[in-house]
């Protein structure tokens, strides 16, 4: 537990009581709400703390790619805001509005030093130490973000074919929510939906990195082609890999048939042990094609 934060203890003690183990992820994989948080959350805030008013339709062009619609999707908040204020500044339309996007050394120094997990706990403990005026701003926006969230995220229900999926795996597998979601807005949207039954643990950001769930919770504990972690971003196909497991992907944009190609068949391959090898590169082949690496606006 050393190199873990101590948050993460739940997850080491965690003893199977099946055979096999699924991390799900929720942010656009379980629920659909990647788009109305991005969108209407993360982005607003971003514009307004970071003095981009001047350039906002670049800055929701740079973030929508960053965090939706590029390889990049699903990963923390901290690199995801750095790489947004590096694909701005290379920008020529934002160039030739005299824009400077923030240089964030600060920020970059928080997100390179691996004493402090990437949470908002760690920013306040990170700004602690090394106070500075980018860092209060980047409080300032995070804090803003979760709370823009949390007034106007409600009401969205899992994708369909989630909830039939953790009902016909209650009795043959150890389920628990694999996210780098701050804990309360993962409690609060699968309590209200009455899905946090299925799962033995909500892990969150607090906790540790996704590969660093998986770790403690099912490395070691489980046969490697019983280890399946669903997820709709490169992230969860990383983390995954770096525990040697399996990796189911839902393709954005294309949710609803991905969970009803999980519920009808690779439910079942996974649980015969028939899911490994051609059938998961097949898949994951095809999720890839989703997410681009070029930004649309240097493909022309």
């Amino acid at each position: 537990m050393s190199d873990y934060p101590e948050a993460a203890r739940p997850l080491a003690e965690m003893k199977p009581q099946h055979g096999f183990f699924v991390g799900i992820d929720s942010d656009g994989c379980a629920f659909d709400t990647m788009e109305i948080k991005q969108k209407e959350c993360f982005t607003p805030a971003t514009v307004k703390h970071w003095n981009l008013q001047s350039v906002s339709k670049y800055a929701r062009e740079a973030a929508e790619f960053v965090n939706l619609y590029s390889k990049w999707r699903g990963i923390n908040r901290w690199p995801a805001l750095v790489m947004v204020f590096d694909l701005l500044r290379e920008r020529p339309e934002v160039q030739a509005r005299g824009v400077k996007p923030p240089a964030a050394s600060h920020l970059r120094a928080f997100i390179d030093n691996e004493s402090f997990p990437k949470s908002n706990e760690g920013l306040a403990a990170f700004k602690a130490q090394n106070p500075d005026p980018e860092l209060d701003t980047a409080w300032a926006w995070t804090t803003a973000v979760n709370a823009t969230v949390t007034d106007m995220v409600y009401g969205i229900p899992p994708f369909p074919y989630v909830r039939e999926s953790l009902e016909f795996l209650t009795d043959k597998a150890d389920m628990m929510v694999v996210s780098a979601t701050p804990l309360e807005a993962l409690t609060r949207e699968w309590e209200e939906n009455r899905i946090d039954q299925f799962v033995r643990i909500i892990a969150g950001q607090e906790m540790g990195t996704k590969a660093q769930h998986l770790a403690l919770a099912a490395k070691d504990k489980y046969p490697s082609d019983h280890i399946l972690m669903i997820g709709d971003a490169p992230g969860d196909l990383k983390a995954a890999r770096a525990n040697n497991a399996l990796f189911y992907p839902i393709n954005p944009g294309d949710e609803d048939k991905s969970w009803n190609r999980f519920y009808d068949e690779a439910v079942h391959r996974f649980l015969a042990c028939e899911y490994a090898g051609a059938y998961e590169e097949a898949l994951i082949k095809e999720f890839e094609a989703y997410l681009p690496e070029v930004p649309p606006w240097k493909r022309h």
